[in-house]
């Protein structure tokens, strides 16, 4: 074809037959060299990876170019949705400029191998997020916040490269910046969806000041009224967890006024001497007692499952689709807990999501929003109901139905947190992207949106010779974490709807669908639709609904919501 000429539909569709597979190719070499560097950090593996993705973006940022010829063509539907979905088909746009491309993806890569060898006195970040999980001591808890916090001041300058050259890259593809880029995957305007996640966190707020008044004052009768002002922030290292996203492992500190404390998964696997592959076995079985087929035998061969004690790996939990077909493998340093049980069911998740669209054109073999890929493991998680532990053999008697509260409790401390968790720190990187906050004012913004949102302050105090906001994966890594928060939404939704679907009349926290195959049809067919569809489709073919619904999140925590508020009565809860 030549510039001048006249572009038809048949001509969009032998272009888009060529791109698939060009972009299958170079996703499939990306995605082997990716998995090197994760499983053995080493400068060699560390270029390879980054030379690969460079390639990737390369192809990518050719094949958008190509495709913006296009724009003037009256199309069928689902040509003009596979040429739009270019553009968006990588996270990590480059610049035109081949050099500026390979600069690029080699500082990703640099800042995701310093962040996987991270050390503090010695210890790495899971060894210092046990800590953050089971210690009591103020003074050890907050040598590990801050002992973690070292390894991120180095990453600074690298990161404000990567931004400059992300930036322009995603200007060469059209859109204002990075931030603008990873808020246009959502069938709609970028600034629509900004304000699409300010509507749902308004809805959740009060449930999630409820819970933060909670938990103060429990950590306030736990370490002092000193450590913890009655109706101020919370000390950051104090919430059991490294960045304050979960709070599940305080849950010990917390009184439920003389109730029960519920089921302990961490002691019941460890009592069974529940394994690391046996983990990811009753993953498995979960998905097959839905209908879905068991994990591929190279599955069990070619993963990791825990840390070698002779190299450096990429701890962080990830499922990998290598040849988008068969080749399905997971990368996770396992440790005999609750929150890797759960983990572990979040991770076969994508590993389903990638099997059931494996037959649709590259361009549509992904979620269809990136909420849906995260949220279809953490709906299964929500079926871990004592009833599901008692029929698996984990639990010998279900907890009767008036101990529901510090159940509730519990799995609300685990995932409420993370929204404003994931609204802070994206909301952050969109401000970075966008020039609003600048190198020199890093720190200082991430803490602003930090007290807002998550309602935590710096045990100690910081400055800009810190780098606060790197201490976490996504950012080294160039991924974005309000899919996340969006999947906390569509995990209920799915979950109301599984519900609803088997007939099921009680309490929504106590319906469990393992064993419902009707209900893993369903799931499978919304699954394989990938994302050939607008996300309002493939979320009315499983709920009947049209939008993201926090009512069912909200449905879900009524009896804990009701306790909580009788609790804080007489207390400053905003």
């Amino acid at each position: 074809m030549t510039v001048d000429a006249v572009l038809t539909a048949a001509d969009a569709s032998s272009f888009l037959a060529r791109a698939n597979a060009r972009m299958l190719d170079v996703s499939i070499e990306a995605d082997r060299a990716a998995w090197a560097q994760a499983t053995h950090i080493t400068a060699e593996t560390e270029e390879f990876a980054a030379d690969r993705q460079a390639d990737k973006v390369s192809a990518t940022m050719e094949l958008a170019a190509e495709a913006a010829r296009f724009e003037r063509t009256v199309l069928p539907d689902d040509l003009a949705r596979q040429l739009s979905l270019i553009k968006l088909a990588v996270r990590l746009p480059g610049p035109r400029a081949v050099e500026a491309q390979v600069e690029l993806t080699r500082t990703v890569a640099a800042l995701e191998a310093q962040f996987g060898k991270g050390r503090y006195d010695g210890r790495d970040l899971g060894e210092l997020s046990v800590v953050m999980a089971e210690r009591r001591d103020p003074d050890a808890l907050l040598d590990a916040w801050r002992g973690w916090r070292t390894v991120a001041p180095p990453m600074r300058e690298p990161f404000a490269r990567y931004v400059a050259l992300a930036n322009r890259g995603a200007r060469d593809l059209g859109f204002a910046d990075l931030g603008a880029l990873w808020r246009s995957g959502y069938d709609m305007a970028a600034a629509d969806f900004a304000a699409e996640m300010d509507r749902l966190w308004l809805q959740i707020k009060p449930l999630y000041d409820a819970l933060h008044a909670y938990t103060r004052a429990g950590l306030g009768r736990a370490y002092g009224q000193g450590a913890v002002a009655a109706g101020g922030l919370i000390p950051a290292h104090l919430l059991g967890n490294m960045w304050s996203d979960s709070w599940g492992n305080v849950y010990p500190l917390l009184a439920t006024a003389g109730r029960a404390e519920g089921v302990d998964l961490t002691s019941l696997l460890r009592a069974r001497d529940v394994d690391p592959v046996e983990m990811v076995r009753f993953g498995e079985r979960f998905f097959t007692s839905l209908g879905f087929d068991p994990l591929p035998v190279s599955f069990w061969d070619r993963s990791l499952f825990t840390k070698p004690p002779d190299r450096d790996v990429m701890c962080h939990p990830t499922a990998w689709d290598i040849d988008a077909d068969a080749d399905l493998r997971l990368s996770m340093c396992i440790e005999t807990t609750a929150d890797d049980f759960m983990t572990v069911h979040h991770e076969l998740g994508h590993h389903m999501y990638f099997r059931a669209y494996r037959d649709q054109p590259f361009l549509y073999r992904d979620g269809a929003n990136d909420g849906f890929h995260e949220a279809i493991g953490e709906a299964i998680t929500l079926s871990m109901t004592p009833g599901y532990l008692r029929e698996v053999g984990l639990l010998d008697e279900e907890p009767a139905d008036g101990q529901d509260v510090p159940l509730l409790l519990r799995t609300a401390l685990d995932r409420v947190p993370y929204l404003a968790f994931g609204l802070a720190l994206d909301k952050w990187r969109w401000k970075v992207f966008s020039g609003e906050v600048t190198p020199a004012d890093y720190n200082a913004a991430w803490w602003d949106l930090a007290r807002t949102y998550q309602r935590i302050a710096p045990p100690v105090p910081r400055s800009e010779s810190d780098f606060d906001a790197a201490a976490k994966y996504h950012v080294a890594a160039n991924v974005p974490v309000v899919p996340y928060c969006i999947a906390l939404i569509l995990q209920f939704q799915f979950h109301r709807a599984f519900a609803r679907a088997s007939g099921f009349t009680g309490p929504l926290h106590r319906f469990s669908v393992y064993g419902d195959r009707s209900a893993g049809e369903k799931l499978d067919a919304m699954l394989a639709m990938g994302r050939s569809r607008p996300w309002p489709e493939a979320l009315f073919a499983l709920t009947g609904e049209r939008e993201m619904d926090p009512t069912a999140l909200l449905e879900y925590f009524a009896p804990l919501q009701r306790w909580l508020e009788e609790q804080n009565s007489g207390h400053v809860v905003a």
